[in-house]
This record gives structure tokens, C-alpha cells and sequence, in this order.
């Protein structure tokens, strides 16, 4: 059976998307290019969002003292060794809020990554209060000529949730972002965690139903990680009861059911979420993302189920 998005496999892949476009594989170079939050220098909050360290899943070749110009260099290195079909690239800009700056100073950044011959676009995570017009506009811009997401860390749709891990913002602003970002013509990624305190299989099931309504064109889902020396990890160890223990099996069982609520057209960038090993509090399920991919599809396939199977699109 090929699915309403071209291919036979059961979800709407990111690598089957890449291979569609551009007739190969299309390889992300994470940067880390030295941002900060507004929710740790004083302006929306302090201390930042209770599970964040963003050590616990940079890549070894990202140093914010090296140009991006050099950490894309290296990186390409890295993933050519990984991959040797890749030969075009995504610059990454991961690291904390990187639309929270000066423009100039911004758009010298992006245009240091696009100006690598084999750089055919980049990928901007961020923040849904640190975007206005004026970047959005020059987004519009940008993606006429390139390839473009802005991506949102959402986190969860449930304004008690982003109170309780000290977000900084509500879900009305990141449901803003999006359309805001959607409505110029940009593409949309919105980054998920499934496990957050206090939030039930009911919740993150949802989660699902409620995304679906957005304007998004990707979606990432991780599980959380509850890493060494953060704010959720003293939590963690004085209310362990509010915190999902997912087993992998458990975890990919309730994937699936999520991917069933979940739009069809949206691109699926990942189901689940990698650590750097020994950061971790909780101990991880021993086995590569490709490998946890490759047992979901399996799930997919003995249980006859596909991505949005039970969605039902708004009228």
C-alpha cells in the first residue's frame, strides 16, 4: 500500500521527504553558534526550563568558540564518514534561542552556513516568544531562495505543564508562532517532549489531536530525558511518582497510538530522543535511534497501523 504521502512506509518519514525533493539524502549539521535564553539571562526567567542542559545531546564536533563556517566543515566530515551518500547538508542552528539576537548579527550567522556550496538551506530552532514580523519577513524572504524551518520548541500543549518546568511562555504563544510563521509561506517544525511531570497517556495522546489542528510541516517527538544536575532531576528524585518510566516496548506502544491521531501531512523527524551516555539520571534503553526506529515500524506493521489512521481532519 503507498500511503497518501508516496511511499510505503507507515509514516511520513523525514529521510523519504529529503529523497523526494532532492533525489538524495540530505544530512543536518547541528551549530552551536553561542546564543543564549531569554529564560536564563533575566528577561522572561531564570534558571531556564527545568530539564534543559544542552550538553546532553551536542554533538562532539560543536564548539561556540569555532566559526560556523568550522563546526560545518567538521561536521560535514563527521557525517560523511557516517553516511557516505550524503553530500548535501542542513545547517542546524540547535543550541538554545537562535533568533534571539540583533538582526544584523543574525543574518550574518545564516548567511556564514549558506554560504558552504553544499549547504542547500537551514533549520532555526528557537523559542515561540523569540520571533516578531521582522525576522518572520526575512524568513519569507529567505525561503524563496533556500530551504527554511523555523522550529518551536513546544514542549507540551498544556499551559500547567510549561508553568511547572518554568517554560516562560504559554501554549497561545507557540500556537501564535506557528500560524504567524505558516501564514508567510515558511516551514514549520514544532519539537514535542512526551513524559513531561504530571501529564497522563491521556495527555500525551491529546497532545496529538491538538498538534494536528497546526500549521506545522515537521513534528520531533522525544521522550524525556531527565538529565544529571538539572532542576527535574531534583525534582525527579523528590516526586519519582509524577514521572512516566517508559520501557522502550511501553513507550513505542504509546508512539503508535500518537501517530494514529497524528496529521498525515505532517513530516515526522523522530519518534524518540537520544543522551550523551552518563548524563542521564534514569537509565536508558541501551540501543541507537536506529535501532528504536526500526523496532516502531515493526510495531506498525504487526499492528496494521500508519500514521494518521484514526485522524480526522477539521471541517
Amino acid at each position: 500500500m503507498v500511503y497518501s504521502w508516496g511511499t510505503e512506509r507507515r509514516l511520513n518519514a523525514y529521510s523519504d521527504y529529503f529523497r523526494k525533493q532532492y533525489g538524495e539524502r540530505v544530512q543536518k549539521i547541528t551549530i552551536d553558534a553561542g546564543f543564549t535564553c531569554p529564560n536564563r539571562d533575566g528577561t522572561c526567567g531564570t534558571g531556564g526550563c527545568t530539564f534543559c542542559d544542552n550538553r546532553a545531546f551536542t554533538p562532539s564536533y560543536n564548539n561556540p568558540e569555532q566559526s560556523i563556517t568550522d563546526q560545518i566543515r567538521q561536521g560535514m566530515a563527521f557525517h560523511r564518514k557516517r553516511y557516505r551518500k550524503a553530500t548535501r547538508y542542513l545547517a542546524y542552528f540547535q543550541a538554545y534561542t537562535n533568533t534571539y539576537g540583533k538582526m544584523e548579527d543574525l543574518i550574518s550567522m545564516y548567511d556564514q552556513a549558506l554560504a558552504i556550496p553544499e549547504v542547500i538551506g537551514i533549520v532555526v530552532g528557537t523559542r515561540p516568544d523569540c520571533v516578531d514580523g521582522t525576522i518572520l519577513d526575512y524568513f519569507q524572504e529567505l525561503s524563496e531562495q533556500c530551504y527554511v524551518v523555523v522550529e518551536y520548541g513546544i514542549e507540551s500543549v498544556f499551559n500547567k505543564t510549561l508553568q511547572r518546568v518554568n517554560r516562560g511562555h504559554d501554549v497561545e504563544k507557540s500556537l501564535w508562532a506557528v500560524h504567524e510563521t505558516a501564514s508567510r509561506g515558511v516551514r514549520v517544525g514544532g519539537h514535542v517532549i512526551i513524559g513531561l511531570p504530571g501529564e497522563t497517556r491521556e495527555d500525551f495522546l491529546a497532545t496529538a489531536t491538538e498538534l494536528s489542528r497546526w500549521p506545522l510541516s515537521n513534528i520531533k517527538f522525544h521522550q524525556l530525558q531527565v538529565i544529571k544536575g538539572t532542576a527535574m532531576a531534583h525534582e525527579y528524585r523528590e516526586k519519582p511518582e509524577d514521572f512516566e518510566a517508559f520501557t522502550m516496548e511501553g513507550y513505542l506502544q504509546l508512539m503508535m497510538e500518537i501517530l494514529e491521531r497524528l496529521n498525515p501531512a505532517f513530516v515526522v523527524e523522530r519518534i524518540a530522543g537520544e543522551v550523551t551516555p552518563g548524563m542521564g539520571v534514569r537509565e536508558g534503553w541501551g540501543i541507537r535511534y536506529d535501532g528504536v526506529l526500526r523496532a516502531f515500524e515493526k510495531l506498525l506493521l504487526e499492528n496494521d497501523s500508519w500514521q494518521g489512521k484514526i485522524y480526522k481532519p477539521e471541517r
